[in-house]
């Protein structure tokens, strides 16, 4: 049985998905990310936060019938404690292992500087379940996660030669975090790699649009010093305030040869 939990949620045995209500839904997905047993108490008070403990053990009872009916055991269930089935394969389980595995500079790890790879850290989790604030915590973890590893990726792949597949991640981490200097300046440095300085420039001007755009910011001298020679925006240039001296102030221009007493024309 696999539990996907990047993009979508989906229960599926032999490849097949299992239909599960909405509400059993959020408590195999909870129990999942946690990854260990919980209180009951623990589960109810998290997944619902703004209703009575007696109402809130009352929705847990409900999910937990409801998880039963799809005729698969899902979640181990004892009179204290709630944990997802340990045979169970959980997307993002995997993907995280993978992903820190990426992030270990000190290791080779060839066998996952692949395509599925680098689909797995371009998707984020849950990414319509916003509303919960658990799942706000989750989705910020891997996120940032994702993130270094996309980059580590794109630098592995770079150093490797294989210039199309680094590329290709750089641009996904891109797309994820567009402010991201850092997925900016690895997808440069792929670019530059192939021989492709055009490429690299375009990127460094995207990059300099966006940051100028939404934060009012140039890129850093990091980035500025990946532009090839002759390229580029050059950093504008401090703007210098001078102040006169009072003596080196210009005199009031007057007419004197106008007669006393008269306005000169």
């Amino acid at each position: 049985m696999t539990l996907r939990l990047l993009k979508s949620f989906a229960l599926s045995v032999d490849h097949k998905r299992v239909p599960i209500s909405s509400s059993a839904q959020r408590l195999v997905a909870f129990l999942a990310l946690q990854n260990m047993p919980r209180s009951r108490t623990y589960v109810a008070g998290t997944l619902w936060p703004d209703v009575t403990a007696s109402r809130a053990n009352a929705n847990l009872r409900s999910s937990l019938w409801r998880a039963t009916r799809t005729g698969h055991q899902v979640i181990d269930a004892s009179a204290q404690e709630l944990a997802i089935c340990k045979h169970i394969t959980v997307d993002i389980h995997a993907a995280a292992t993978r992903a820190h595995r990426l992030l270990d500079m000190s290791h080779p790890c060839d066998d996952i500087l692949t395509t599925q790879m680098r689909e797995d850290l371009s998707a984020d989790l849950l990414p319509e379940w916003s509303e919960n604030e658990w799942v706000l915590v989750e989705q910020e973890q891997y996120h940032e996660l994702r993130l270094y590893a996309l980059e580590a990726m794109t630098e592995r792949l770079t150093a490797a030669g294989r210039h199309g597949e680094a590329v290709a991640a750089g641009l996904a981490a891109v797309r994820a975090e567009p402010l991201r200097e850092s997925a900016h300046r690895v997808l440069m440095n792929a670019h530059l790699a192939a021989g492709n300085r055009g490429a690299a420039l375009r990127q460094y001007e995207q990059c300099r649009r966006v940051l100028l755009d939404e934060l009012g910011l140039e890129p850093s001298s990091t980035l500025r010093n990946l532009v090839p020679p002759g390229g580029g925006t050059p950093e504008p240039p401090a703007r210098r305030i001078v102040s006169r001296p009072a003596s080196d102030a210009p005199a009031q221009d007057t007419d004197t040869s106008a007669p006393a007493g008269t306005v000169p024309a």
